[in-house]
């Protein structure tokens, strides 16, 4: 049985929902969507700068577990992007 998922530290939080591609209605595109915890985890180390190991400290996780997310939302984002589909957050 695995181990329960422990709550992450989230700082920041939008109220931005949904990003698309622009030329065509939100409903004909496929969609992708992010966690909050990946949205975190792409500002801390994209937006911020942030090394990954104080990454991982500010979201109270581990330094493996930082970056299965941060790999899991840069993988979401290039879909979204080289795809034309729309990120639902």
């Amino acid at each position: 049985m695995p181990r329960p998922i422990l709550p992450r530290k989230i700082s920041y939080k939008s109220d931005i929902t949904y990003f698309k591609p622009a030329g065509g209605p939100l409903t004909n595109l496929e969609e992708v969507v992010l966690t909050h915890e990946e949205i975190e985890a792409l500002r801390l180390k994209d937006v911020e700068g942030l090394e990954q190991s104080k990454c991982a400290n500010e979201m109270g996780i581990s330094q493996p577990t930082f970056f299965r997310v941060i790999k899991s939302a840069r993988r979401k984002v290039s879909d979204a992007v080289v795809n034309g589909k729309a990120i639902r957050i």
